[in-house]
Protein backbone atom coordinates (compact mmCIF):
# COMPACT_ATOMS: atom_id res chain seq x y z
CA UNK A 1 0.00 0.00 0.00
CA UNK A 2 1.02 3.24 -0.98
CA UNK A 3 0.24 7.50 0.50
CA UNK A 4 -1.15 9.47 -2.73
CA UNK A 5 -2.77 11.86 -2.69
CA UNK A 6 -4.43 12.74 -5.82
CA UNK A 7 -5.29 16.17 -7.65
CA UNK A 8 -8.51 14.31 -8.48
CA UNK A 9 -11.63 15.48 -6.51
CA UNK A 10 -13.95 13.62 -8.20
CA UNK A 11 -13.17 9.72 -9.02
CA UNK A 12 -16.64 9.94 -10.99
CA UNK A 13 -15.15 12.41 -13.20
CA UNK A 14 -13.57 10.39 -16.70
CA UNK A 15 -12.31 13.18 -17.80
CA UNK A 16 -10.25 13.89 -14.79
CA UNK A 17 -8.93 10.47 -14.62
CA UNK A 18 -7.58 10.33 -17.97
CA UNK A 19 -6.22 14.13 -17.86
CA UNK A 20 -4.89 13.42 -14.45
CA UNK A 21 -5.13 10.52 -11.96
CA UNK A 22 -3.92 8.39 -15.14
CA UNK A 23 -0.89 10.42 -15.51
CA UNK A 24 -0.32 10.46 -11.45
CA UNK A 25 -0.56 6.58 -11.35
CA UNK A 26 1.56 5.87 -14.26
CA UNK A 27 4.50 7.61 -12.86
CA UNK A 28 3.04 5.89 -9.32
CA UNK A 29 3.74 2.80 -10.71
CA UNK A 30 6.96 3.00 -12.36
CA UNK A 31 8.15 4.65 -9.10
CA UNK A 32 7.37 1.64 -7.13
CA UNK A 33 8.19 -1.22 -9.43
CA UNK A 34 10.94 0.30 -11.22
CA UNK A 35 8.82 -0.49 -14.63
CA UNK A 36 10.10 1.45 -18.03
CA UNK A 37 6.24 1.01 -19.51
CA UNK A 38 2.49 1.72 -17.99
CA UNK A 39 -0.26 1.46 -20.10
CA UNK A 40 -4.07 2.05 -18.08
CA UNK A 41 -6.81 -0.18 -19.71
CA UNK A 42 -9.82 0.12 -17.68
CA UNK A 43 -11.13 1.71 -14.66
CA UNK A 44 -14.16 0.34 -13.00
CA UNK A 45 -15.57 1.84 -9.95
CA UNK A 46 -17.76 0.08 -7.38
CA UNK A 47 -20.22 0.52 -4.53
CA UNK A 48 -22.05 -1.12 -1.37
CA UNK A 49 -24.79 1.48 -2.12
CA UNK A 50 -27.48 0.61 -4.32
CA UNK A 51 -28.09 4.37 -4.53
CA UNK A 52 -24.77 5.08 -5.88
CA UNK A 53 -24.96 2.04 -8.22
CA UNK A 54 -27.88 3.86 -9.71
CA UNK A 55 -26.41 7.37 -10.05
CA UNK A 56 -23.02 6.67 -11.24
CA UNK A 57 -23.74 2.69 -12.55
CA UNK A 58 -20.90 1.70 -10.43
CA UNK A 59 -20.81 -2.04 -10.06
CA UNK A 60 -21.12 -4.06 -6.77
CA UNK A 61 -18.06 -5.22 -4.60
CA UNK A 62 -16.53 -8.36 -5.96
CA UNK A 63 -17.54 -11.17 -3.37
CA UNK A 64 -16.37 -14.34 -5.17
CA UNK A 65 -12.56 -14.77 -4.25
CA UNK A 66 -10.70 -14.70 -7.40
CA UNK A 67 -7.98 -13.70 -9.77
CA UNK A 68 -8.39 -11.74 -12.80
CA UNK A 69 -6.08 -13.43 -15.33
CA UNK A 70 -4.89 -16.92 -16.07
CA UNK A 71 -1.55 -18.37 -17.60
CA UNK A 72 -3.61 -17.75 -20.96
CA UNK A 73 -5.69 -15.19 -20.63
CA UNK A 74 -3.05 -12.46 -18.97
CA UNK A 75 -1.02 -12.84 -22.45
CA UNK A 76 -4.26 -12.74 -24.53
CA UNK A 77 -5.15 -9.41 -23.01
CA UNK A 78 -2.05 -7.97 -23.76
CA UNK A 79 -2.70 -8.82 -27.65
CA UNK A 80 -6.18 -7.72 -27.22
CA UNK A 81 -4.80 -4.18 -25.55
CA UNK A 82 -2.44 -3.87 -28.62
CA UNK A 83 -5.02 -5.38 -31.71
CA UNK A 84 -4.36 -2.20 -33.59
CA UNK A 85 -0.67 -2.66 -33.65
CA UNK A 86 -0.31 -6.02 -33.20
CA UNK A 87 3.19 -5.64 -34.56
CA UNK A 88 4.30 -4.44 -31.30
CA UNK A 89 3.25 -8.11 -29.14
CA UNK A 90 6.13 -10.03 -30.15
CA UNK A 91 8.68 -7.40 -28.82
CA UNK A 92 6.83 -7.11 -25.63
CA UNK A 93 6.07 -10.26 -25.04
CA UNK A 94 10.32 -11.10 -24.93
CA UNK A 95 10.46 -9.35 -21.74
CA UNK A 96 8.81 -9.54 -18.75
CA UNK A 97 5.09 -7.65 -18.27
CA UNK A 98 2.62 -8.05 -15.64
CA UNK A 99 -0.73 -6.59 -14.80
CA UNK A 100 -1.28 -4.94 -12.19
CA UNK A 101 -4.74 -3.59 -10.14
CA UNK A 102 -4.36 0.06 -8.36
CA UNK A 103 -7.54 -0.10 -6.05
CA UNK A 104 -8.41 3.24 -3.55
CA UNK A 105 -11.19 4.58 -2.18
CA UNK A 106 -12.66 7.03 -3.55
CA UNK A 107 -15.49 8.16 -0.70
CA UNK A 108 -15.23 8.17 3.16
CA UNK A 109 -12.93 5.70 4.90
CA UNK A 110 -13.92 2.23 4.14
CA UNK A 111 -14.88 0.49 7.34
CA UNK A 112 -17.40 -2.57 5.51
CA UNK A 113 -17.06 -4.43 2.53
CA UNK A 114 -12.88 -4.00 2.46
CA UNK A 115 -10.75 -5.19 -0.61
CA UNK A 116 -8.60 -8.83 1.77
CA UNK A 117 -6.18 -10.11 -0.47
CA UNK A 118 -4.11 -13.58 -0.01
CA UNK A 119 -1.39 -14.30 0.40
CA UNK A 120 0.44 -15.50 -2.59
CA UNK A 121 3.17 -17.59 -0.67
CA UNK A 122 0.38 -19.31 0.96
CA UNK A 123 -1.43 -20.10 -2.18
CA UNK A 124 -1.47 -24.01 -3.70
CA UNK A 125 -0.91 -24.52 -7.64
CA UNK A 126 -4.35 -26.88 -7.22
CA UNK A 127 -6.37 -23.71 -4.77
CA UNK A 128 -6.61 -21.72 -8.22
CA UNK A 129 -9.04 -23.08 -11.14
CA UNK A 130 -9.32 -21.47 -14.51
CA UNK A 131 -13.17 -20.63 -15.33
CA UNK A 132 -14.44 -18.95 -18.42
CA UNK A 133 -15.84 -15.33 -18.30
CA UNK A 134 -17.59 -14.11 -21.36
CA UNK A 135 -18.10 -10.16 -21.87
CA UNK A 136 -20.30 -8.51 -24.70
CA UNK A 137 -16.49 -7.65 -26.88
CA UNK A 138 -14.97 -11.23 -25.62
CA UNK A 139 -14.65 -14.21 -24.05
CA UNK A 140 -11.91 -14.28 -21.12
CA UNK A 141 -10.70 -16.51 -18.74
CA UNK A 142 -10.08 -16.11 -14.74
CA UNK A 143 -9.38 -17.89 -11.96
CA UNK A 144 -11.86 -18.92 -8.92
CA UNK A 145 -9.85 -19.69 -5.59
CA UNK A 146 -10.83 -22.75 -4.10
CA UNK A 147 -10.59 -22.84 0.73
CA UNK A 148 -7.44 -24.60 2.21
CA UNK A 149 -7.01 -23.86 5.56
CA UNK A 150 -3.27 -22.78 5.29
CA UNK A 151 -4.21 -20.06 3.14
CA UNK A 152 -3.62 -16.09 4.84
CA UNK A 153 -6.00 -13.12 4.36
CA UNK A 154 -4.90 -9.86 5.00
CA UNK A 155 -6.51 -6.45 4.81
CA UNK A 156 -5.72 -2.78 5.52
CA UNK A 157 -8.55 -1.26 7.97
CA UNK A 158 -10.25 1.84 7.68
CA UNK A 159 -8.36 2.43 3.95
CA UNK A 160 -8.61 6.41 2.73
CA UNK A 161 -8.70 8.29 -0.48
CA UNK A 162 -5.39 9.17 0.14
CA UNK A 163 -3.91 5.61 -0.04
CA UNK A 164 -3.77 3.26 -3.26
CA UNK A 165 -2.86 -0.52 -3.08
CA UNK A 166 -0.87 -2.39 -5.91
CA UNK A 167 -1.36 -5.90 -6.38
CA UNK A 168 -0.55 -8.02 -9.64
CA UNK A 169 -3.02 -10.59 -11.07
CA UNK A 170 -0.71 -11.53 -13.27
CA UNK A 171 2.96 -11.38 -14.02
CA UNK A 172 4.75 -13.37 -16.77
CA UNK A 173 7.91 -14.48 -14.84
CA UNK A 174 8.30 -18.34 -14.15
CA UNK A 175 11.19 -17.86 -12.00
CA UNK A 176 9.13 -18.24 -8.80
CA UNK A 177 7.79 -14.75 -7.98
CA UNK A 178 4.15 -14.24 -7.05
CA UNK A 179 2.55 -14.41 -10.27
CA UNK A 180 -1.32 -14.22 -9.01
CA UNK A 181 -3.12 -12.60 -6.24
CA UNK A 182 -6.53 -14.40 -4.95
CA UNK A 183 -8.48 -11.03 -3.74
CA UNK A 184 -12.18 -10.41 -2.87
CA UNK A 185 -14.33 -8.18 -0.77
CA UNK A 186 -15.88 -9.24 2.77
CA UNK A 187 -18.85 -8.09 4.98
CA UNK A 188 -17.10 -6.94 8.38
CA UNK A 189 -19.02 -8.14 11.12
CA UNK A 190 -17.53 -5.39 13.36
CA UNK A 191 -18.90 -2.87 11.13
CA UNK A 192 -21.31 -0.38 12.56
CA UNK A 193 -25.06 -0.28 10.88
CA UNK A 194 -24.52 3.62 9.77
CA UNK A 195 -21.11 2.77 8.47
CA UNK A 196 -20.72 4.48 5.09
CA UNK A 197 -21.14 2.71 1.48
CA UNK A 198 -17.83 1.60 0.20
CA UNK A 199 -16.92 3.65 -2.73
CA UNK A 200 -13.49 2.70 -4.91
CA UNK A 201 -11.84 3.08 -8.07
CA UNK A 202 -9.59 -0.13 -9.32
CA UNK A 203 -7.61 0.47 -12.54
CA UNK A 204 -6.25 -1.91 -14.46
CA UNK A 205 -2.42 -1.41 -15.56
CA UNK A 206 0.01 -2.85 -18.31
CA UNK A 207 3.40 -3.05 -16.77
CA UNK A 208 6.45 -3.27 -18.35
CA UNK A 209 9.58 -4.26 -17.59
Amino acid sequence: MLSHDSAVSDFYDDAALSSTYHPELIELIKRATGARRVEIFDDTRRSSSSAKQREHGTRDPANIVHNDYTHESGPRRLEDFFSDSPDQVPRLKQRRFAIINAWRPIGEPVVDHPLVLCDARSVRGDDLVAVERRGADRIGELQVAMYQPDQRWYYYPRMHRGEVLLFKTYDSALDGRTRFTPHSSCKDPRAPADAAPRESLETRCMVFF
